[in-house]
C-alpha cells in the first residue's frame, strides 16, 4: 500500500507577510474611533417614561345600535319593573361620515408631552381619520386655542387604522396638569361603519358635520352623546417613579349612576385622593370598566378574562389592578335560564386574573361585591353566591390587598341592600355619594409601598 501523503504548509514569504500586516493595520485605524471621537460621542438619551393618564375600555362585540345599551330587560313575572336607566344614552349612529367627534377626557397624571391612541377593535373595515387635534378644554365643547396641537401619525396628519388594530399618535409637546380636562377631536371624512365605542362614558361628546377638529368650539347644532368613539387612551411622559392603577370592572366601576360631566365615578375620585396626598402624587388611575361586563362570559363586551391583555397589559405604566367584577355573572346566569353560577366558578376566574397579574409583576386589589337586593335580577341564591365570594376575597390571602366595598355600601339594618343614601333608585349602582364612599375605602399606604 502506498503511504499517505502529508501536506506541509510552508510559511509565506516575508514580503507577503509584510503586505498583510500593513492591510490589517490600515483596517484597524479606519474602524477604531480616536480618543477624541470617543469623548465627543453623545451619550444615549434615556428613554421617555410613558404612563397612561386616562384610558377607556371598548366594546369588542357588535351591539344593537338602534336602542340605548344598558336598558333593563323585561322584568320577570311577579316582580316590580325596574326604574329607567340612570343615564339614558341616545342611540348610537350606525356610522359616521364627514363629521367631527370631540371628546373630553380627564387626566389623572400630568406631563410635558402627550399622545393618544385610537382603536378600531370592533369593525372589520379600516377606519380613515382625516384629522386629529388635542387641546385643553374650557368647558363644554370649547377649547383653549393657545394649547391646540395638531396630532400626527408617523409624521402625517391623517391615518388609516386597520381592522382590529390600535394606533398611537406622535407625541406633542404640551404641558398638561393632573386632573385636567383635555378635548380630543377627530374628523372622519368617509363612512366609518359601526363605530368602536365605550358606551357609557358619563362625559358629553359633541358631533358635527364637516371638519371642526381645531375649531375653538363645536357648532351650536352639534349632536351630543355620552359615549367615546375610537378613542382608547391618553398617555403622558412622567417621572420614572410614576405609574398607574387600572380598575377592571363593570358598570359600578364605569360610574353608570353618577352625574354626567362631574367625574364622580369612584376611580376618578380615587385619582383625586392620590393627587391630594404628597406620598402618592406620582400615581394615576385609568378606568377600565364596561357597563354590563362579566368576568367569565361575553356579554356587554368580551369578558374580563378575554380583554385582560388589551385593557391592562397594553396600558403603559400599569403596576396595580383593582378587580371589581362578578355581579353580572351572578345575575345573568340566574336570569337567562342557564345553570346558576357557583362561587367556585367565579373564584376560578379571579384566580386566573390574579395569576396573570403576578406573571407580569402587577399587584392586584380584590374588591368585594356590593349589595343589590331590590333589583329585578337579584335572587336568594345569587345573594348566597355573593356572600360566599366576598368571604373568599376577604380571607383567601390571594390578593395583595382587599378593599371592602360591600362593607361601606351595605345597609347595616339590611345587609343585602344598599344604604338608602347611596341608592339612585335602581338598587345596584351607587350614586355620587356612594362612589365617594368607595373611593374613601382605599388605604393609600398600599400605593406608597
Amino acid at each position: 500500500m502506498n503511504a499517505p501523503r502529508v501536506l506541509a504548509l510552508r510559511p509565506a514569504p516575508a514580503s507577503v507577510r509584510r503586505s498583510w500586516l500593513v492591510l490589517v493595520l490600515c483596517a484597524s485605524l479606519a474602524t477604531a474611533p480616536t480618543a477624541s471621537a470617543q469623548l465627543a460621542a453623545p451619550a444615549a438619551s434615556a428613554p421617555e417614561h410613558w404612563v397612561s393618564s386616562w384610558a377607556t375600555a371598548q366594546l369588542l362585540l357588535p351591539m344593537n345600535l338602534a336602542r340605548p345599551a344598558g336598558a333593563p330587560p323585561a322584568p320577570r313575572p311577579g316582580t316590580v319593573p325596574p326604574p329607567p336607566p340612570i343615564v339614558p344614552p341616545p342611540p348610537i349612529p350606525e356610522r359616521f361620515a364627514d363629521q367631527t367627534i370631540r371628546m373630553v377626557v380627564r387626566t389623572s397624571l400630568g406631563g410635558p408631552r402627550v399622545r393618544i391612541s385610537l382603536s378600531q377593535m370592533l369593525n372589520a373595515e379600516p377606519l380613515e381619520v382625516g384629522a386629529a387635534h388635542l387641546a385643553i378644554s374650557k368647558g363644554g365643547s370649547a377649547i383653549d386655542a393657545s394649547t391646540g396641537r395638531t396630532l400626527t401619525f408617523n409624521g402625517r396628519t391623517s391615518v388609516v387604522v386597520s381592522p382590529g388594530a390600535l394606533v398611537l399618535s406622535d407625541p406633542v409637546d404640551l404641558e398638561v396638569a393632573p386632573l385636567t380636562d383635555v378635548a380630543v377631536s377627530i374628523y372622519v371624512p368617509k363612512a366609518t361603519g359601526a363605530p368602536t365605542i365605550h358606551r357609557h362614558a358619563i362625559r358629553t361628546t359633541y358631533v358635527a358635520g364637516g371638519n371642526h377638529a381645531s375649531a375653538a368650539a363645536m357648532p351650536a347644532e352639534a349632536t351630543t352623546f355620552v359615549s367615546y368613539f375610537w378613542l382608547s387612551s391618553l398617555d403622558v411622559v412622567a417621572p420614572p417613579e410614576a405609574y398607574t392603577i387600572a380598575t377592571l370592572g363593570d358598570s359600578i366601576t364605569d360610574g353608570y349612576a353618577t352625574t354626567v360631566d362631574a367625574n364622580r365615578a369612584w376611580p376618578a375620585l380615587l385619582a383625586e385622593r392620590l393627587r391630594a396626598d404628597e406620598r402618592t402624587r406620582h400615581v394615576g388611575v385609568v378606568n377600565q370598566g364596561i357597563s354590563g361586563n362579566q368576568v367569565l362570559r361575553h356579554g356587554a363586551g368580551v369578558s374580563m378574562l378575554a380583554r385582560f391583555d388589551r385593557d391592562i397589559l397594553s396600558r403603559p405604566g400599569v403596576r396595580w389592578v383593582v378587580l371589581l367584577g362578578g355581579i353580572n355573572d351572578i345575575n345573568f346566569r340566574g336570569r337567562f335560564g342557564t345553570s346558576p353560577l357557583t362561587p367556585e366558578e367565579l373564584i376560578d376566574g379571579y384566580q386566573q386574573i390574579i395569576d396573570r397579574c403576578r406573571a407580569h409583576g402587577i399587584r392586584i386589589v380584590g374588591a368585594t361585591l356590593t349589595p343589590q337586593e331590590g333589583q329585578t335580577t337579584a335572587t336568594e341564591q345569587g345573594e348566597a353566591t355573593r356572600q360566599a365570594v366576598n368571604a373568599w376575597i376577604r380571607t383567601s390571602g390571594r390578593f395583595d390587598a382587599v378593599v371592602d366595598f360591600d362593607a361601606v355600601i351595605r345597609d347595616p339594618a339590611r345587609p343585602a341592600r344598599m344604604k338608602p343614601e347611596f341608592d339612585p333608585g335602581d338598587f345596584i349602582h351607587p350614586n355620587d355619594l356612594g362612589n365617594a364612599a368607595m373611593a374613601a375605602a382605599f388605604d393609600l399606604e398600599w400605593f406608597v409601598r
